[in-house]
């Protein structure tokens, strides 16, 4: 086993006749969370799943916190996964901070994505001057603040406001599993550089048809986000806001999501 595919638990699923699909997931989520989705994948494609560094599953001691300090340590660890996997092509389907991640490695090497699916995707979570992301620094440095203080309490507190239900729900009792098994340290860090992120500049170098999936009601990601990545994005684009809640609708409405992920996964962009 090579040192890329033990890093990030790399796993390959599937028949691979309609070609590769790569599955990339958020903040406090690992490769778990897309288990709604796989078994609708497999039949037709190659699946990747891997776990982003300073994920729960990965060896913490890989974590390098000044590679991670900006998203583009992260792009590099993606086309290194191509690279590993021998991918000159797929379909990337990215959640949150992942999608981000996507259009960053795809302004580089193009040619290795034939669409890039974007679901609660966010340039942007600062609120700006004629750009509304949702947040204000004071509410990010009490994140921070919460995260830093004690993380075992933020992550009970955090998880049913990112998901969007009460403890009792499997989809937060999920969530908090993936987010606790996260080590803190690591946890502050990653959630330092993806809230202070913003990539706004770079959206008009990507040029890979985008497709953005989008909750109605998400607390990290308001819909407004969605039209202006449609807006501002280089290439094709299309938005579609789907009638769920919560930041990880793939885990907590997969009757809604999971339909609209394989429609955008299985047809282009009709311009």
């Amino acid at each position: 086993m090579g040192i890329v595919e033990e890093a990030h638990n790399l796993r390959v699923v599937g028949e691979g006749k309609r070609g590769v699909i790569v599955l990339a997931h958020g903040f406090g989520t690992d490769q778990s969370v897309w288990k709604h989705l796989v078994p609708h994948l497999v039949g037709d494609y190659r699946v990747v799943l891997f776990d982003t560094m300073g994920a729960g599953p990965t060896n913490p001691d890989y974590f390098d916190f000044s590679r991670y300090a900006t998203l583009e340590g992260y792009a590099l660890d993606l086309l290194a996964i191509l690279q590993e996997l021998s991918v000159t092509s797929c379909i990337y389907v990215g959640h949150s901070v992942s999608a981000v991640i996507g259009a960053i490695a795809s302004i580089s090497r193009p040619d290795l994505f034939s669409k890039l699916v974007f679901l609660s995707a966010s340039p942007r979570y600062l609120n700006d001057v004629d750009y509304y992301g949702g947040f204000e620094q004071e509410d990010l440095d009490e994140l921070f603040e919460a995260i830093g203080s004690n993380y075992k309490a933020w992550c009970s507190g955090f998880a049913p406001l990112c998901i969007g239900g009460d403890m009792e729900s499997l989809a937060v009792q999920e969530f908090s599993r993936t987010l606790f098994n996260i080590r803190p340290d690591i946890a502050l860090s990653v959630a330092q550089t993806i809230f202070q992120s913003d990539v706004r500049n770079i959206l008009p170098l990507v040029t890979v048809p985008c497709h953005i999936v989008q909750s109605t009601k998400d607390l990290a990601v308001p819909v407004v986000v969605s039209e202006y990545l449609h807006k501002h994005l280089g290439g094709d684009s299309i938005v579609e806001v789907m009638p769920s809640e919560g930041h990880l609708p793939q885990l907590s409405s997969p009757d809604i999501v999971i339909p609209v992920l394989l429609r955008h996964i299985q047809r282009d962009i009709v311009v």
